[in-house]
Order: C-alpha cells, then sequence, then structure tokens
C-alpha cells in the first residue's frame, strides 16, 4: 500500500487515501504509557466476525478503520484475519496472510504498534517481519508446536489467552470446579512450554480467555479473580469487549444487547479492569475505554 486513510474528520470515507510519511523507527511497547492501563484497538479483516459484522474485510476500509482507532489513541492495534466466532470455518495461513499483512504493514508506516492476532506461527512471523510487535494468541491448548520457538527467537511479546479446545465451539468445556484457580494453572502449564524454548517471563502476556470455554458466570469470576491472576508474574490483558455474556446481562424485554449495544458495559469492565492493576484492556470502542482507564488512573492518583 502507497497510501493510507485520513485522520478522522478530513474527509469521506470515498476520498482518496492520502501519504502517511512513515515513522522513524517501529513503534515499541517501551513507548506506551506507564503510569495506567492500555488499550488496545481491536481490527477484524474478516468477513465474519461477531463483534463488527464484517465491516472492515475490504483492506482499504481496515486500514482507514485502524488509522481511526490510532489517532483516537489507541496505544496498540490488534489485527486479526481469522474469525473465532462459533462455528466459523478455518481458513488457510496463506488467505489469513493475505488479508492482515497489508493492513499491518499500512498501520506500521502510520506509526502504530501492531499485535497480531493469529494462531498460526506461520502468520505471526511474517506479521512481525512486517513490523508488528506483539503476538496474541487464542488457541490455549492448542497452540501452535512452532509458536514457542518463535517468540523466543524473535524475543517479542506474547499474549498467551486460555481456551480449551476447539475456540470455535460454544463453551465445550465450560465445566470448572474453581474457575480462577484451574484457568491459573493451565495458563501455567501452556506457559512452561515457552520458557522451555527459552521465552524470557517479561515476554508473556496472560489473558483469561472471556467467552472462551467460560459460561456467563464463570468470566464474572474470572474478571473478580485477576488478582490471582496477576500474582503469576505477568502483565494481564482483559479481552470482554462486546462479549455474549455482557449483552445477556444487559438482556431488556427478553432479548440480549446486541454487540453495538455492548460499548457501555465494556467501558465500565475497562474501568473496573485498570483499577484492579491489568495491563491492557481490548476494545473495539477506542474512545469510550480510553477515558474509562485514564479516570481510573486520575483516581487512584
Amino acid at each position: 500500500m502507497d497510501s493510507l486513510a485520513a485522520a478522522p474528520g478530513t474527509g469521506p470515507a470515498t476520498s482518496p487515501l492520502p501519504v502517511v510519511r512513515p515513522s522513524r523507527r517501529a513503534r515499541r511497547l517501551s513507548d506506551l504509557p506507564a503510569d495506567r492501563t492500555l488499550v488496545m484497538g481491536v481490527l477484524n479483516v474478516t468477513p465474519d466476525s461477531f463483534s463488527d459484522g464484517g465491516q472492515f474485510a475490504d483492506t482499504d476500509a481496515a486500514i482507514r478503520a485502524g488509522l481511526k482507532m490510532h489517532y483516537e489513541g489507541a496505544d496498540i492495534i490488534d489485527v486479526g484475519g481469522e474469525s473465532t466466532r462459533p462455528d466459523s470455518v478455518r481458513i488457510s495461513p496463506e488467505e489469513e496472510q493475505a488479508r492482515v499483512l497489508p493492513v499491518v504493514e499500512a498501520m506500521v508506516r502510520a506509526g502504530a504498534l501492531v499485535s497480531i492476532d493469529t494462531m498460526n506461527a506461520a502468520t505471526a512471523e511474517k506479521a512481525i517481519a512486517a513490523g508488528a510487535a506483539v503476538i496474541n494468541d487464542v488457541s490455549g491448548t492448542e497452540t501452535d508446536p512452532d509458536m514457542p520457538g518463535l517468540v523466543a527467537r524473535t524475543g517479542v511479546s506474547y499474549i498467551l489467552m486460555h481456551s480449551r479446545g476447539n475456540v470455535r465451539s460454544n463453551d465445550p468445556n465450560a465445566s470448572y470446579a474453581d474457575v480462577v484457580e484451574e484457568v491459573a494453572a493451565e495458563l501455567v502449564k501452556i506457559r512452561d512450554r515457552f520458557y522451555a524454548a527459552g521465552v524470557a517471563p517479561e515476554q508473556i502476556i496472560l489473558d483469561p480467555g472471556l467467552g472462551f470455554s467460560k459460561d456467563a458466570e464463570q468470566n464474572w469470576e474470572l474478571l473478580r479473580g485477576l488478582d490471582r491472576l496477576g500474582a503469576l508474574g505477568h502483565r494481564v490483558l482483559v479481552g470482554a469487549s462486546r462479549k455474549r455474556f455482557l449483552g445477556s446481562l444487559l438482556t431488556s424485554y427478553g432479548k440480549a444487547a446486541q454487540p453495538l449495544e455492548r460499548d457501555n458495559a465494556t467501558a465500565a469492565v475497562s474501568a473496573l479492569a485498570a483499577a484492579a492493576g491489568v495491563w491492557a484492556v481490548r476494545v473495539h470502542n477506542v474512545p469510550a475505554s480510553l477515558d474509562a482507564v485514564k479516570v481510573t488512573a486520575a483516581w487512584k492518583g
């Protein structure tokens, strides 16, 4: 891509894409604010996302959306090209790469810090070569066997999310005696495979995997137990944005709130997660959660 979208308010979506000069160097995690919880913007380059209905499946539309989040203040842009909605169909790594790599390259050129949301080590490697600084992997117990070696070799940060089995199934293994303790123990077991491959502790970020192999009450228990996950010694990321358990909480007249109607609840979770000391929240609506974590930081002093 030789051109990128304009900042919000500079013209209609159909206007020519103006050139954005590349940054002097790739943005690093160390460049981000250290006095508040970070906000990661979700950019789904897929035709079948549960949360945005595939609005950004087109490359130019995805770049515009990513730049909008960047200009709105997102600390990290999380680019993903494969849907994990229930019963979605897996795509090949080649198709995933065709979707995400032009977007990653454009975001990096615009000065954004990029995370690649993928379960494939091959896609992660190419995204890192394109400038991504973080791997966000939702595969949990089914981690690509090449992923630990890649993380060790490249030195990037790695978000290790908890899930059990096929991430596309509807709560396939949502049976827990103590969901917080079991999720923590299973994260440690997977993490230790990365340690064995040479990954340093400071590279690991833990995500409890809200909505993945958990029912609504288990998601709330995990949020109440964030301190237990933090006690494992790693940064913690929370991804509650627009998820089904928020929709069911907001049920009105017997009808659950639709994904786009869950942003206020998401911002509330962001504020509470920030108060609990999490490293970052992963959200679709950046301004609302950015305001929430800034208010929390000011409140905490």
